[in-house]
């Protein structure tokens, strides 16, 4: 019963990815989700600057100004970049599908039991509703017997 919130997702999980669930595609997936992040800018900055520093300084000398490895080093990130940020969301895209169709099978459900619900409430508020006009009408009933037998038995007592 623990699993019951996830019944609407099984049915996708036999949905594999586009770049398939091999490792390199979910390598991949995870390297481009971290050339998003703080630590990667902050990381690339820093390697950046101590290049650059240590190359116009003069304490090493592999890539003088215009600093033209640099540039290839970036080029090459940017050929590798871009496709792997475009698999991630391609990958993504796939899973918010899968996950907007298990939530408007879960909506749907939602949506037939309240009409479920309201009918059975609809259905409880006649049945208390004709048990009330049955009381009234067996009240009056009553009321009229023990009027009844009240003059009868006044009459009698005279």
């Amino acid at each position: 019963m623990s699993d019951r919130h996830t019944r609407f997702y099984v049915p996708h999980m036999h949905l594999s990815s586009v770049f398939g669930d091999d490792w390199f595609a979910k390598k991949a997936e995870a390297f481009a989700r971290f050339f998003g992040t703080s630590t990667f800018l902050i990381a690339q900055t820093v390697v950046v600057s101590v290049w650059i520093v240590l190359n116009a300084t003069g304490v090493v000398r592999f890539d003088l100004y215009p600093f033209i490895l640099l540039n290839l080093a970036f080029s090459l990130q940017a050929a590798y970049a871009a496709p792997l940020i475009l698999l991630a969301q391609t990958r993504q895209a796939d899973r918010d599908k899968a996950h907007a169709e298990a939530d408007a099978l879960h909506r749907e459900e939602i949506a037939t039991q309240q009409k479920l619900h309201s009918e059975q409430m609809m259905g409880l508020l006649q049945t208390n509703t004709d048990l009330t006009e049955s009381i009234k009408l067996l009240t009056e009933q009553i009321a009229a017997i023990t009027a009844e037998m009240h003059k009868v038995v006044t009459i009698a007592g005279k």
